[in-house]
């Protein structure tokens, strides 16, 4: 793991005398044995004091107190280049939610019993980057050999922040629980009202952002009895849907292999982190609305299953989950428009309906949507993955309008009224607003157009 390590980083510990007991810790270790590219690295220093700790560093950069109650150190040794150092702490429980913890530095730790205190093996394995070898005292290695997720010690129901981690875990890395790590959580469950809503918001954009596997964190929620408080999707489990366009099964099922497939795209992974996030959880919640919509109907002589209107029913229940975690307001703008126009392909595409499909996404646009589009047609195996056939029109339409990752902007603007002698008033918001509407159904495309219509307007 050494040749991974910033080359100040990897001086600091091997010639800093103090940091005999200094070892790589966590995520870091993880994803170096995963193959995964390493981002931060976290170092645990075993036998100096807090003290002791920041005057050591404070030879190599500067240093800044974060979290001295948790022993937390930061060092920056060069413009970018900053890493956590932490001195190992005992933490107890002493009363409900995640500010209960007692939290107590202890510099005479153990390494094994460090590590002890870590949510699952995977992330209990330690690094010694002055032997060159890894620490391993609870089978993490054999674990993410096997792809396993196991709790690391019976400390686990300390924190149930850690069942959410779990779920995101396992998506993001391929892996299956555990059946007493499972059983752990489904004892646990009842201590979700323990946790703060960020924390809860943070493990699901990890899940929504990074996830290769989104299916399996929404089947460890299942089985671990945490879909309860999560309704607008434990909702889904069981709602039938018509085999004919649906052969994978019920709506659960559906939503399970949109989210994977979306996860499949290379060009939804290269996207920026907050557009996956918008993204896929616009493909989960595409379908929130089916359960109160879904029904049997006889058609064309024969029953079929049915949910028509889920489409714009299902934008306020994403609104609803996406307030269950406290998402910002750009996130509550830009991810209800695009499940409440995922079946909009399905009309044939006019450069009308194209402006006012845009200006209905906005602030989302139409290549989100079509993300969402392929999702959704590529969630329905044995059926063939890839964009519905009803999507290239409408995507061709709105590359040659301009329209493909922005909403029209008027084109009459108030400055217009005032050259044509009109005074500033109430009647310019009416004057403007009859104006757009006007430029999306496609009166006008230009200004000198809209300086036409204008005129018209007034004399009427």
């Amino acid at each position: 793991m050494n040749e991974s390590l910033p080359p100040m980083l990897l001086r600091i510990l091997r010639e800093t005398p103090e940091f005999q007991g200094a070892f790589l810790v966590g995520g870091c270790v993880r994803d170096h044995l995963l193959g995964v590219p390493v981002k931060d690295f976290d170092i645990e220093v075993f036998g100096l004091g807090y003290e002791r700790l920041t005057n050591v560093l404070s030879r190599w950069g500067r240093t800044d107190v974060v979290g001295r109650s948790f022993g937390v150190v930061k060092l920056t040794v060069a413009p970018g280049e900053t890493h956590d150092f932490t001195l190992p702490r005992r933490d107890s429980k002493v009363a409900p939610g995640h500010r209960g913890f007692q939290v107590q530095c202890d510099p005479d730790l153990s390494p094994e019993e460090a590590s002890a205190r870590r949510d699952f093996t995977i992330n209990s394995l330690m690094w010694d980057p002055r032997r060159n070898v890894l620490l391993d005292f609870h089978r993490g290695q054999e674990d993410l050999r096997a792809g396993i997720l196991r709790h690391t010690s019976d400390a686990f129901p300390e924190d149930p922040l850690r069942v959410l981690r779990g779920m995101q875990f396992v998506s993001r890395f391929r892996l299956r629980a555990a059946p007493e790590t499972v059983e752990l959580c489904r004892n646990i469950a009842d201590t979700y009202r323990e946790l703060a809503v960020e924390r809860v918001r943070e493990e699901w954009f990890k899940w929504a952002a990074k996830s290769v596997q989104p299916s399996a964190g929404l089947n460890f929620l299942r089985e671990a009895g945490w879909l309860a408080h999560f309704p607008e999707v434990g909702t889904l489990v069981g709602v039938p849907q018509d085999p004919e366009w649906h052969p994978e099964g019920d709506v659960w099922t559906h939503t399970l292999h949109c989210c994977d497939a979306l996860a499949e795209l290379p060009a939804w992974q290269a996207l920026d982190e907050t557009t996956r996030i918008v993204t896929m959880i616009a493909v989960l919640a595409h379908d929130f609305a089916k359960p109160q919509c879904t029904f049997a109907t006889e058609k064309h002589g024969q029953m079929r299953i049915v949910s028509p209107g889920h489409e714009p029913a299902g934008a306020p229940l994403a609104e609803i989950f996406l307030h269950r975690l406290g998402a910002s307001n750009e996130l509550l703008a830009r991810i209800p428009p695009l499940v409440a126009n995922h079946l909009a392909h399905l009309q044939d595409p006019t450069p009308r309906s194209v402006r006012r499909l845009a200006q209905r996404l906005s602030p989302a646009t139409i290549e989100e949507l079509s993300f969402v589009l392929i999702a959704d047609s590529s969630g329905r195996p044995p059926l063939p993955k890839g964009p519905p056939d009803r999507m290239e029109p409408l995507m061709s339409l709105a590359r040659e309008l301009k329209l493909q990752a922005d909403a029209p902007q008027p084109i009459l603007l108030g400055r217009h009224l005032l050259e044509r002698g009109l005074e500033s008033g109430p009647a310019f918001k009416a004057i403007l607003t009859a104006a757009f509407e006007a430029q999306l159904d496609g009166v006008f495309t230009n200004l000198d157009g809209a300086r036409k219509w204008l005129d018209a307007y007034l004399a009427d």
